[in-house]
């Protein structure tokens, strides 16, 4: 199409689901900036956040082309188009002066890398994730995941459902003063341990880049991950999912574990060898796991991840919360604000690593 952009225009364009009051946010943030917002090219939400929208919207011929004219005019984008890699390869190949997308996810790097787009591609934009902004949700669920561990939850809803009031008490394990691992001690890391901490625990953790962080016992990267977890009573992983993080809890990671540990998945999937994890769970190794990210996803039908006595499977909802979509137009906000001023955007994905 014919770019009619004058030289100091400088258009945003909403790929994505979002309420009429997010897209006057963006819109208050300088009057330089034109939004387009056509939520008839875009699918109705199912749900608060629900940034693809329903799967049965269709866009007739003429909104198709409606939609891709308008994304095409943008030098920047609120999410992917049609939220998926494929809309994001499509963008970067037809818009010649895309200058940045910021992306719904924390962890938009695993769309980024799926796009399928070269290094030199990526280069000519910057890919913004919505990191943080779930920060607060994994920590409370990460904190739910530990105290149904300790407190033995599943044991209580499996005596429930037989009916049963054991004759012999068992005793639950105190979360003050017991200590908990978080690998990767980033944002979401970061308010796991504050709220651990809140409850009394004891917190170490890794780090890509080893330093002291206030309030963290031990901080290390993740080949010492096997020596912090040798004497913790809970483990979190809120680790993104790249080559360098592959399997890492791996069986020798699982087998260096305290004997009857949780553990609380709240990064990917793929950081975790769920074969080990089971071997792990069935000889105790691991006494409970929390689980919101799977390997595969939606998590297969014949998973025994589903039915094991032991786990608590969450379809990677944890982070959804009703003000997700506030929160990220906010940050969205504080982006454009940087981006207009010159500044350094913050939480890129990197085009070589995905992260």
């Amino acid at each position: 199409m014919m770019n009619t952009m004058t030289t100091d225009e400088l258009i945003i364009a909403i790929a994505v689901p979002l309420e009429v009051e997010h897209v006057e946010r963006i819109r208050a943030v300088d009057p330089s900036v034109t939004v387009l917002y056509e939520p008839d090219l875009l699918p109705p939400e199912r749900f608060p956040a629900d940034h693809s929208g329903d799967p049965d919207f269709k866009r007739t011929p003429e909104q198709e082309e409606r939609y891709w004219a308008m994304l095409n005019r943008a030098q920047i984008l609120y999410g992917f188009p049609n939220e998926s890699p494929s809309g994001l390869a499509r963008i970067a190949r037809s818009n010649p002066h895309l200058q940045w997308i910021h992306a719904m996810a924390a962890g938009a790097g695993g769309a980024v890398k799926a796009s399928g787009l070269d290094t030199e591609t990526l280069r000519k934009f910057r890919v913004t994730t919505s990191a943080g902004v779930h920060a607060l949700p994994l920590a409370e669920f990460s904190a739910f995941g530990i105290l149904n561990g300790f407190k033995r939850s599943a044991d209580m809803a499996q005596d429930q459902a037989a009916k049963v009031w054991p004759q012999l008490r068992t005793p639950t394990k105190l979360v003050n003063g017991s200590k908990v691992v978080i690998a990767g001690l980033g944002e979401i890391g970061m308010e796991t341990a504050r709220i651990a901490r809140a409850l009394g625990m004891k917190v170490s953790g890794t780090k890509r880049n080893v330093e002291a962080i206030e309030g963290i016992d031990e901080v290390t990267n993740n080949d010492g991950l096997a020596a912090l977890v040798a004497d913790a009573d809970a483990v979190v992983n809120t680790l993104p999912g790249t080559p360098y993080t592959e399997k890492l809890f791996s069986t020798e990671i699982f087998s260096a574990m305290k004997p009857g540990s949780v553990f609380v998945n709240v990064g990917r999937g793929t950081v975790v060898d769920e074969d080990a994890l089971l071997e792990a769970l069935n000889t105790g190794q691991v006494g409970y796991a929390c689980l919101d990210v799977f390997a595969i996803e939606p998590l297969p039908q014949d998973s025994p991840l589903w039915n094991h006595p032991k786990v608590l499977v969450s379809p990677h909802t944890s982070a959804l919360s009703s003000a997700e979509n506030r929160l990220i137009a906010e940050r969205f906000c504080s982006n454009l604000r940087t981006f207009l001023d010159g500044g350094d955007l913050p939480h890129l994905v990197d085009p070589v690593h995905f992260y």
